[in-house]
């Protein structure tokens, strides 16, 4: 996974490395501070046509999304800066500059917030429509030791199951400092399985909170998990 700037060109050498390793990039796309209603009336066009030709070249599968956790309030795109029509008018255009171009080998992944906490809607009023999404993300982080993984993620998967059968993947997760990092780790793997998702990506960061795999424990947990889930 890797977070882009708009206008920053689509990393090649990036998407060659994850393939040489098996591995699937996944690319979510940030329009900080940029019009959404400018990209979708056509004035970033080229930019895009440049990026899907990218992505064309490189003919692996990549995974792209566009104004992840848009149903929050923390982004420029995102509730109460964008208006959510404007948001799907993007997100329909650039799908539509991507085919034009032939950029086929794209998985479009709509990532959305969990919702239910901190006033986080539903991210209904975001949907693009079935044509132009792939599988659905969804981020969510275990900030405490009494969250489960049906408490976390159960609602919103059940709002999005009211808007489309697509795949469901947890697209940013991790566990806070004293939320019992091997015990959340283990009911995460457990909760994938359970609800039949596709897998997750672990935020393996420091900021703002400490997310990383940071002790043997957790690491453990970790590993007995994967084994568990092949």
């Amino acid at each position: 996974v890797y977070y882009s700037g708009w206008y920053e060109p689509f990393q090649a050498t990036f998407a060659a490395a994850a393939a040489r390793h098996n591995a699937v990039p996944l690319v979510q796309i940030d329009p900080t501070n940029v019009s959404l209603a400018a990209i979708a009336d056509g004035q970033y066009d080229s930019y895009l046509r440049s990026y899907a030709t990218s992505v064309k070249a490189f003919r692996n599968r990549v995974i792209l999304s566009f104004g992840h956790e848009m149903n929050g309030t923390w982004y420029s795109w995102g509730y109460k800066h964008t208006s959510p029509a404007v948001f799907v008018a993007a997100w329909r255009h650039i799908v539509t500059v991507f085919r034009a171009v032939g950029a086929r080998n794209v998985t479009w992944l709509w990532a959305v917030n969990i919702i239910g906490r901190h006033g986080i809607p539903s991210p209904r009023p975001w949907w693009p429509g079935n044509s132009y999404v792939t599988w659905v993300g969804i981020d969510g982080y275990y900030y405490k030791p009494s969250w489960t993984f049906a408490s976390l993620f159960g609602p919103t998967i059940k709002a999005v199951r009211t808007l489309t059968i697509d795949p469901i993947f947890i697209s940013e997760t991790s566990v806070a400092p004293g939320a019992n990092k091997p015990a959340k780790i283990a009911d995460l793997f457990a909760g994938i399985r359970a609800y039949g998702l596709l897998g997750f990506v672990w935020f393996n960061a420091d900021r703002v909170r400490d997310w990383t795999l940071n002790s043997p424990a957790a690491i453990a947990a970790f590993r007995q998990g994967a084994r568990t889930y092949n």
